[in-house]
């Protein structure tokens, strides 16, 4: 079976109703690869799931699979899934982890270290400015801020990431090729641009009220941490970092005035427990060992890495770095570009991308572009 078949099987399995994340992953951990979870679903969950899925498995509709995969042919679109190399190792360790992500724009960001600012839609010019402050000074310190391209607090975190080309990643709760709110079409292809754009849901799918909880587990479960800057009792940003305190990750909130009720949620926060942040020095010593040890697991992860195909495979470190190196050149290039001058695959390039990024040989720059520089290994 080729790439393309196995892309086919897996939109098959994402796009069945009611089979979920957890289904599909203990599909693919009993069946051992995506043909044979597909030929299990048909046998043994149609029936149980329901007459829809039960169809659908039966006879995919093939415009909708053949939309997807139109929009996965366009430059720097992909299809990131759990059994991919550069899949977000972070994302393991959540309550349910999604089984694939649509990704938009530079997939290596999912692997920096990254802090999630959220917070209130309708924020205060206040709250907009301390998010900006916080991702500007963040994003100097090596750090992608992701959010959930909400208005208020989630935009101007975006956008403050854009403006001083640090990086930003937007977890959505509609298909990839949805922009909601409407109003922010335009920094959504500023994200796609300059950053990563991601969703749990296929392309074409709509906002609805449950996909946002989903979204914001997401968001907790790729960042080191969770920022949050105005949030009322019942927000969702709470949601956010609940989530992240349920896995381990540190939760920070910023105070406000007793008589703004958008502070509400954030004085409950650090009654519960959550660091009270005035700046960005409350966050970073806590936040850059965990980056440091986040870079050494993935570290450790490509080196015992067993499924990289020939003939990247049979190649040394070294020599694979090497190869990259001498494919990217000595001006701006995409990830696209580097797999086809290299020869590999977006998930064997992506994470050797970061640990040369890491290693001071090359820089990410806007554009979801590498710029090499230093000395060679």
């Amino acid at each position: 079976m080729d790439r393309d078949d196995d892309q086919h099987a897996w939109l098959i399995l994402l796009r069945t109703p009611g089979l979920g994340s957890a289904r599909l992953r203990e599909l693919l951990r009993q069946a051992g690869d995506i043909h044979a979870a597909l030929a299990r679903a048909r046998a043994t969950d149609a029936g149980r799931i329901g007459p829809r899925a039960a169809d659908w498995l039966r006879a995919p509709d093939p415009k909708r699979i053949e939309a997807d995969v139109a929009w996965l042919s366009r430059s720097g679109h992909r299809l990131l899934r759990c059994t991919d190399a550069d899949f977000p190792p972070q994302l393991e360790a959540m309550p349910d982890p999604p089984a694939a992500l649509f990704v938009a724009g530079n997939t290596a960001l999912l692997l920096r270290p990254q802090v999630a600012i959220v917070g209130a839609r309708h924020a205060s010019p206040d709250g907009c400015r301390h998010a900006a402050g916080f991702a500007r000074a963040l994003g100097a310190a090596g750090l992608i801020v992701t959010s959930g391209l909400a208005e208020g607090i989630d935009a101007a975190a975006h956008e403050a990431a854009l403006a001083a080309s640090t990086g930003t990643v937007a977890v959505v709760g509609t298909g990839p090729d949805r922009v909601y709110p409407g109003k922010h079409a335009g920094l959504s292809r500023s994200i796609v641009e300059q950053g990563a754009l991601v969703s749990e849901f296929p392309p074409g799918t709509g906002a609805r009220p449950g996909h946002f909880p989903r979204r914001n587990r997401i968001i907790a479960g790729l960042s080191l941490g969770t920022l949050v800057i105005e949030a009322g009792l019942r927000s969702g940003s709470l949601i956010t970092a609940r989530l992240a305190a349920d896995a381990g990750r540190e939760v920070f909130a910023v105070p406000g005035s007793i008589r703004n009720p958008l502070a509400r949620g954030c004085h409950r926060l650090i009654r519960d427990g959550a660091s009270l942040a005035e700046g960005v020095d409350d966050l970073l010593p806590l936040l850059a060992p965990l980056a440091r040890a986040q870079g050494v697991e993935l570290a450790a992860r490509l080196e015992a890495e067993p499924t990289s195909p020939p003939p990247a495979a049979q190649q040394p470190a070294d020599a694979l770095c090497r190869r990259l190196l001498d494919a990217i050149g000595h001006d701006p290039v995409t990830l696209d570009e580097v797999c086809q001058r290299s020869g590999l695959e977006a998930a064997q390039v992506s994470p050797r991308l970061l640990m040369l990024e890491l290693d001071g040989m090359l820089a990410s720059q806007p554009g979801g572009r590498y710029q090499r520089f230093g000395k060679d290994p």
